[in-house]
């Protein structure tokens, strides 16, 4: 049940700071826009969360890829809200 709630966790901080971060620091990063940087971030992500769960007992594997899959989406979608602009309507700070 810990490890359920801790790969939860884990997965809402990846999406929403990889989300603000492509959004706010690499809007004019055009490398950060491509198709291929969501499963870059994504597969990175997840690789440090793998090792991070071969040390700690209550991070598993299932929080490792929910991990990477969840910044992958926030890197995506960051993304997308540059190119809609959707960023400058919704500020959320």
């Amino acid at each position: 049940m810990i490890a359920l709630i801790i790969a939860a966790l884990l997965a809402i901080l990846g999406f929403r700071v990889a989300r603000r971060f492509v959004r706010d620091r690499l809007r004019f990063v055009d490398a950060a826009h491509t198709a291929a940087a969501p499963w870059i971030a994504g597969g990175v992500a997840a690789l440090v969360a793998a090792v991070v769960a071969l040390f700690l007992p209550f991070v598993g594997t299932l929080a490792a890829l929910s991990f990477g899959a969840a910044v992958a989406a926030g890197v995506a979608l960051g993304a997308r809200d540059v190119k809609t602009g959707h960023y400058l309507v919704t500020d959320g700070k």
